[in-house]
């Protein structure tokens, strides 16, 4: 059975003695994708993240023409062994202007800004498209330094749906803003070296930018001509589990401990240095100091000791839910008190109530509200199944005994039936 509608998270007893282990990294996996799919041979990814956004960049690739194969891992039950067979920077298929080869890309903005990319160096035309929220999300940078490279990028708002038509490898140079996506220039990247094309970034700090970062190291280590490359856990997943590790360990009963296996230390992840914000300083930054997992430090923001300013929030506005917005909301429902100043929120300490949470179809709002039931009484997520796009077995985790698991209790929001293991895997 899958998920109901909503569930409520009961607080578990906080003398827990546990080991989680997380799945792998969504960012690295979709990027080693890519980067197998443009090497030379076999590439065997150990430790890829098996959710809603790596199922559609393997889709993708599928339709476009490419071999992969999927197998199980042992260790994570959300991780899989993709093995692609690389073409060395030829896209096997590709559609006509009257009839485009049709990509869906859900609601994935790796998979969404990576394939424009890609695509440019087939032979043919590509309509890409997806759900309704990512017709909303940005595209527009990408698609003008794409035509800035010579390609023809069709969509009359420059946003999805939009046809690409490929031409193939075109040296050229262009220059992409990262202010609203690091995306759009990690998509570029990915493709360059194919396309011979030289990328310029503009925008505030854009040497800086972490996740452009993680993708220029990873276009220097992976294995261009084939082999094994492994990925790392997900630490914007991780970051859940020292949460509840912080918000149990303040509950005034010190917990044997809840430890995250094989924590990153490549430094290509910038979520890895959510520890190092435990107990919460005065002011976190998204451009920064954290990436996604900013969200998961408001939910403990109402317990700290002190008001809590999180600050250059302006990319959340624009991902899989107007994440600024929804956090405040949903926050002020359970009792919080927050404040809204520009692309600020800050969150002042207090006592907080249960409440039936909005998730917004958004893994993150999920996750983050989830762990915040692990301390307040009667918190019900609606539509907790949006989990599957990073982390589909994360409802498991909560649920399993120590040590693999928190051993909480979650029940059927609507009956109140416990649920058992077999119905909180996301699909």
């Amino acid at each position: 059975m899958s998920l109901p509608d909503v569930i409520e998270i009961i607080p578990p007893d906080p003398s827990i003695d546990a080991t989680i282990t997380v799945p792998g990294s969504k960012s690295i996996t979709n990027r080693a994708i890519v980067l197998a799919a443009l090497a030379e041979g076999e590439t065997v990814l150990r430790g890829a993240l098996w959710s809603e956004d790596t199922q559609v960049m393997v889709d993708c690739m599928m339709e476009l023409g490419y071999i992969v194969r999927v197998e199980p891992e042992a260790n994570e039950s959300a991780n899989r062994e993709i093995t692609v067979y690389g073409r060395g920077g030829e896209i096997p298929r590709g559609g006509t202007e009257s009839a485009p080869l049709e990509l869906f890309v859900g609601n994935a903005g790796t998979a969404a800004r990576f394939l424009a990319a890609l695509m440019c160096l087939g032979r043919g035309v590509y309509r890409l498209h997806g759900v309704p929220r990512m017709h909303e999300r940005p595209q527009s940078s990408l698609f003008q330094a794409l035509r800035q490279l010579g390609y023809r990028v069709d969509s009359p708002n420059d946003r999805l749906p939009a046809l690409v038509h490929g031409s193939g490898p075109c040296p050229g140079r262009c220059v992409v803003s990262v202010e609203e996506s690091s995306q759009f220039a990690s998509a570029l990247l990915l493709s360059g070296a194919k396309g011979r094309w030289q990328v310029g970034i503009e925008g505030a700090n854009a040497e800086e930018l972490p996740y452009v970062a993680m993708t220029e190291s990873l276009l220097k280590a992976f294995p261009a001509r084939g082999g094994a490359f492994q990925i790392e856990p997900d630490a914007s997943s991780g970051s859940y589990f020292w949460a509840a590790a912080h918000l149990l360990r303040a509950s005034g009963q010190e917990p044997r401990g809840i430890r995250v296996a094989h924590w990153p230390k490549s430094g290509w992840q910038i979520d890895a240095e959510f520890p190092r914000f435990l107990p919460l300083p005065d002011s976190i930054s998204r451009r920064r100091d954290l990436g996604d997992s900013i969200m998961t430090a408001m939910t403990l923001a109402p317990f700290a000791d002190h008001p809590t300013r999180f600050t250059e929030l302006g990319r959340l506005r624009v991902q899989e839910c107007e994440r600024v917005a929804a956090m405040r909301m949903e926050l002020s429902r359970c009792g919080a008190r927050v404040d809204e100043s520009g692309d600020t929120l800050s969150i002042a300490p207090g006592s907080l109530h249960g409440a039936e949470v909005e998730t917004y179809n958004d893994h993150r709002m999920a996750m983050c509200f989830a762990i915040l039931g692990l301390k307040v009484h009667g918190v019900r997520l609606k539509n907790p199944s949006c989990v599957k796009k990073t982390f589909p077995n994360f409802f498991q985790k909560l649920a399993a005994p120590a040590p693999a698991g928190l051993g909480v209790e979650i029940r059927d929001g609507l009956t109140g039936r416990r649920l058992p293991a077999a119905d909180l895997l996301a699909e």
